[in-house]
Order: structure tokens, then sequence, then C-alpha cells
């Protein structure tokens, strides 16, 4: 039985229909991405799904009976607290009381002897109201997420706040959870505990998003809004391609149908008739009925023209750095001894957490700021375009083209001289729009304006920091597109893995406690290196334990004197190097598959099997290292 069901939904604000006669069924359990171009509606609906619009006609059955939880995109304004009250709220009145018992526990803590008396009686009221599931709900589900219960929710990073507020809608433990943009800001590390909450919730999930990894990892079906319509789509991302292609070619081909019958009937009409003659009246009506079809067509949106200009080429060093490093006033290094060499044509990503790092080491290597320790040198004829992840360099006061043009009419673009409006057309800004304050765009208009701008000028060194956020997936394939085709050098920051894994050919990882090591390949490839390395530290880990006995730390050979080998001994000697091998390689596969978050979603029965492998390759191959420790010890004798 479907959890709820839209009825031919209509929906405007004035401008274009964005919801034109949407018919849509959403089943228990189902996991539905909502994609589109920007502003085609996907907010709106997820906002309709939330009951915080109303449409304009139209019903959506079901509704009323669900408990439903939305994570908004962007943070509310003026909301204070601890983490735990943030999360705790999203239980209404009795996550009032819960996290009043968590504050005043907090008070006992620390030794102040008036709490106690408040917390008796909190601790009553909880066990007369039943709160004590909710208390352990709360707690958690911030354990589950990784949040700092008593932080100050207004001194955390975008990254975290939007995390806090997940938990604060996973806490209700709803049947219903809508997500819009869910990945925005987030960090690698918490996009993949994201994916698993989703892939494991109960939840029915609707969620907007542009990461194409996260997409893959998560939706059941997709759902495409395109001028007004839903088109459902069910399956994962490669089939939605398909058959997408498949409906906007039979469209286009319809529509071309319709034209040339609409021309014919033109040329019949102008060649006039006589309006008394019956025979022709239904030639006439449906001439007229063909002209208002044409009229209310909605032809598809544009896509954006992305002209990178490339400057003069720069020298063959673009940066080099040499035992580098930063530390802040408070004391915490950022980077340690970090040496590398930036060359023209080089494509690097930077991988690591939210404030780790990463945006100050860019600002390094383009002397914006010095190093605390060690020597930058920059190369020469360096052309500089930076996208700038906070999109602070656009003037929310003035207009979209006076951010491009500074009052000017016309601009400069590739030496040629070009109208500003025309320029913006190429972004999709219309006329209207471009005359219009940058403070009323929507985030992936931000983006484009921002990219409009940074391509205005030559350059042949493109830094980007988080260029992908708020990008719809067109814009995001032609900038990869565009990207592939530089000529000169790109260093990129992206939680994004799949544009990543598309754009750079190299990558620095921030691993913590400031250090930066180095990979070939993109993101994908640097995932790969680590599980190997994590299975040989494994490995290297159990060898040394399996040589070592609690007696002091003396070999186990050495604690008596062997018998010498027999023939079988020396056989199964010789056999367990590659037994320890396979056993390794197997123990390997089963931490990559258990790291996948893709298994939680697609094949949640087969994890315990996989965990109980995990532990009996591990008995397997202590027993093994051991014997082999034993027979070695036997054959020196």
């Amino acid at each position: 039985m479907a959890l709820l069901h839209l009825h031919d939904i209509h929906l405007a604000f004035g401008g274009p229909t964005l919801l034109d006669g949407v018919s849509l069924q959403l089943e228990p359990g189902e996991r539905i991405a909502l994609l589109g171009r920007n502003g085609c509606g996907k907010s709106s609906l997820l906002r309709l799904l939330a009951g915080e619009h109303i449409p304009d006609s139209g019903r959506i059955e079901g509704l009323d009976k669900l408990n439903v939880a939305l994570l908004p995109q962007d943070i509310p304004e003026r909301m204070a607290g601890s983490v735990y009250h943030v999360v705790a709220e999203g239980l209404g009145e009795l996550g009032e009381l819960v996290e009043r018992y968590h504050r005043i526990s907090g008070q006992v803590a620390t030794g102040d002897p008036a709490a106690m008396d408040s917390l008796e009686r909190v601790q009553h009221e909880l066990e007369s109201r039943g709160g004590w599931a909710l208390h352990n709900r709360v707690e958690a589900t911030l354990s589950r997420l990784g949040l700092p219960a008593d932080a100050r929710f207004d001194e955390l990073s975008g990254g975290l706040r939007r995390q806090v507020l997940l938990a604060r809608a996973l806490v209700r433990e709803p049947d219903l959870l809508l997500l819009d943009e869910p990945t925005n800001h987030l960090d690698l590390e918490a996009i993949k505990r994201l994916e698993e909450v989703i892939a494991t919730t109960d939840a029915a999930v609707v969620f907007v998003t542009h990461d194409r990894a996260f997409l893959r990892r998560v939706a059941t079906r997709i759902v495409e809004i395109d001028r007004g319509q839903a088109h459902s789509y069910p399956g994962d991302w490669d089939n939605y391609l398909r058959r997408r292609d498949e409906r906007l070619n039979a469209e286009a081909q319809a529509q071309a149908r319709q034209d040339k019958l609409l021309a014919q009937e033109e040329a019949w009409i102008r060649q006039g008739i006589k309006a008394r003659r019956t025979r022709n009246q239904g030639r006439v009506r449906a001439l007229q009925a063909l002209r208002e079809q044409h009229a209310a067509r909605r032809t598809t949106q544009g896509t954006s023209r992305l002209d990178i200009q490339s400057a003069e080429q720069s020298g063959k060093l673009v940066a080099e750095a040499e035992h580098v490093g930063f530390t802040l006033p408070d004391g915490r290094a950022l980077i340690r001894d970090f040496s590398s060499t930036v060359l023209r044509g080089d494509r690097i990503g930077l991988v690591g957490p939210n404030g780790v790092g990463k945006t100050t080491l860019l600002r390094l290597l383009l002397g914006r700021i010095q190093p605390t320790e060690g020597h930058i040198r920059t190369g020469t004829r360096l052309e500089v375009a930076w996208f700038d992840q906070l999109r602070e360099t656009l003037d929310d006061d003035r207009s979209v083209a006076d951010n491009i043009a500074e009052g000017r009419e016309f601009i400069e673009v590739g030496g040629k001289r070009t109208h500003v409006l025309g320029y913006l057309q190429d972004f999709l800004f219309t006329p209207d729009r471009a005359r219009s304050p940058v403070r009323s765009l929507s985030g992936g208009e931000r983006a484009r304006l921002l990219l409009a701008r940074l391509f205005t000028r030559p350059a042949n060194l493109l830094v980007l920091d988080e260029p992908t956020n708020d990008l719809d997936m067109e814009t995001l394939e032609l900038l990869e597109d565009r990207l592939a085709d530089f000529d000169g050098t790109v260093l990129l920051v992206s939680h994004d893995r799949e544009f990543m894994d598309q754009v750079v050919t190299s990558t620095w990882v921030f691993e913590g406690e400031g250090r930066i090591t180095e990979h070939a390949g993109g993101y994908s490839d640097w995932l790969r290196y680590r599980a190997q390395r994590d299975a040989e530290q494994a490995r290297q880990a159990r060898a040394a334990t399996a040589a070592v006995r609690p007696d002091g730390g003396r070999p186990a050979a050495s604690s008596r004197r062997p018998a010498k080998l027999g023939y079988k001994a020396q056989r199964e000697l010789a056999s367990l190097p590659e037994t320890i091998e396979r056993l390794e390689a197997r123990q390997a596969e089963v931490q990559q598959r258990l790291a996948d978050p893709a298994i939680y979603r697609d094949s949640p029965d087969d994890i315990p099997r996989l965990q109980a492998e995990l532990n009996e390759l591990e008995t397997e191959l202590m027993t093994a290292f051991e014997r082999w420790e034993e027979l070695e010890a036997q054959r020196q004798v």
C-alpha cells in the first residue's frame, strides 16, 4: 500500500508554473532522488510534502497520517543553544524535558550540590511521562553521527550544523524523511556516515542532490522535475540517463511533427477559405488548437555555455613548497613539513575533513599568506582565477550584471566586445534576472554567476574551492568537460567524489595532525590505496603480535627447544605463505565490501555474514602466523 499519493498538483509563485499537474506515488521504504535544473521546483515539492506549502490545486493523500521531518537547504537563522538542545527540540515538548535532564546532569557532574534536587524532580517527571526512551534516542542519534553534545550550535562550521539538523530530523523517527541538498558543506567522512544512515533507516526518503556518487549509493528511484512535469525512473543513475535521453528524443520528434503540421495548416489558412463552408470548420478549429498547444509549449531550458579563456602559458614551475608548516595563533598546526612541486598542467585535488587546512594550503601556495615554517616559491607569468568557497567576491547589493561589468554595458571576453546581458544569457540568466540584486539569487544561481565572473578574464591557473555546491547536474558535467579541455593548471578542493575523479590526476590527502600525503589519480584511486595500506598494516600488527609472547616479549620459539622438522611439517611450512596470502587477500576483500556504503542499501542481510567471516579470517590468520613461527623456529634448529 502506498505511503502517500500526489494527485494532479499545481503550484506557482507568480512566475512560470513550477508544478503543472504532478502526480506521484511514494511506497514505504523508497529512497527517491529529486533531480532537475535550478529553480524547477524541487525544494517547493519538498515543502509541499512537509506541509509548509499548500498546492494551488490538486490533493495529497496520506500525508496527514505521517510523521514527516525536513532537513532544509539553508540553515535557519537565530538557532542557538547546545547541540543536544537543538537535537532534542525535534521531539517537541518532551524534548525540552530531555534536554533539561541532560543539562542538569552536567551541572551535577561538576559538583553543583543545588542541582541534585532539580535532577531528582526531572528524573521523576521523565519516568512518569515515559521520557527515558526519548533520552536514549537522542544519545544514540548523537553518537551515530559523531556529534559533540555540549558544543554551541552557533559556533559550529556549516557542515557540522547541517549534521546537527539531520540529527534533529532523525531523532523524531519519521515515516517520511525529506532532505534538501544534504551533502552540501559536508566532508567525505560525514557524507559516508550520511549514506549509511539513509541506507539503514526504515523511513521513506525523498531527497534533492547534485552529488552523483551519493545518488548512486542511496537512491532506489529517480524523479526528474522538468518544465512542471514529474518523470519517474526506477533503478540507478545509468538507467535514468538512458531513459531520459529516450524521452527527450521522442519528445523532440513529436514536436517536430507538430511544427510541420502547424506550418502546413498555416499555409492552407493563408490561401483563403470560405467560412460558410461547414466542411472546413473542423479544420479551422483543429488549427486553432494547434496554435494554442504551440503557445503553451514549454521548451527545455538551455545549457550553460562555459568557455574558459586560456591566458599565455605560465612558466613550467607553478609553485614549489619546501618543508612548509603553518601554525595557527592558538598553537594548532594545520600543516607540518609539507614539500611538493606543482608543475604547469598539473590537476591536483585536495581531500580532507572540513577545517583541516585545505583552503589555507591554497592561499600559501599562491602567496596570499606566508608559512610559519619552510619556504614557498611561486612560478612566473601566473594568471590566477579563484572560485571562492564562500562566494564572498560577489556584492549582494549590486545587480547580477553589475557584478560582472561594474556598471558597463559591454565587456571584453576572449578579445571580443560582448554585451553583458548576452554574456549572462550563456549562463542561463534572463535579462530580468540579470538586473536583479545578487541577494535574491538561489545557491545554484550564485554559483553560476561566480563562474560567469571567473571566466571573463584569461587564466592559466584555476583555483576551485568547492565549486560544485548547488550546481545542477548539467552544469556540473559541462564544467567537467571544459576543465578537461583546459590546458593550464588546476587546484581543486571538492567533496564531490565523482567530480574529483573526472577532473584531477593526483590527490593531496590531509591525513590529520598536519600531515599531507600525495597519491596518483583521483579519489577512488586513493580509496583503493588506503584499503591496501590498512590491510598491510593490520597484517604487520598481527605478525608482530604472533611473534611475541606475554612472558617478557621473547619469541615463542625460544621458550623451549623444539624438535626437528619432519617431512609433513616441511610441506606444511612451505604451504603456509600461500595460505596466509590467500587469507589476507580475502580479508582485504571483505573489509572493502563492508566499507562500501552501497551494501547497507542493497544487501543489508549480508552484513552479519560478512562480519562473522571477517572475525573468522582474523582467527585463521592468527593461527597461521603462530604455526608459521613455530615451524620456522624448528627448521632453524
